[in-house]
């Protein structure tokens, strides 16, 4: 049996399995995206695949925290875009 990554939520705080997440970046430059690839160098938070979550997470301000940088708007119209 092969091992199933797991990676937590930021904004609900339960476990998935890496695949079921989107993984948000901060690179060595400053620069956020998304990574879809799940491999990218740099800072990651993990987000559920859920409208309600990136909403909570762009109220709360949490990517913020976590990537201590300001995360643009456009980051989280990509997100909900990504879901849909």
């Amino acid at each position: 049996m092969k091992k199933i990554p797991e990676r937590t939520c930021v904004i609900t705080h339960e476990k998935y399995p890496k695949k079921e997440l989107i993984r948000v970046v901060k690179n060595k430059e400053g620069e956020v995206f998304i990574d879809t690839t799940g491999k990218a160098n740099g800072r990651g938070a993990y987000l559920k695949k859920d409208i309600e979550v990136i909403e909570k997470a762009s109220k709360s301000k949490a990517l913020d925290r976590i990537l201590e940088i300001e995360v643009p708007d456009s980051i989280y119209e990509e997100l909900k875009e990504l879901i849909k």
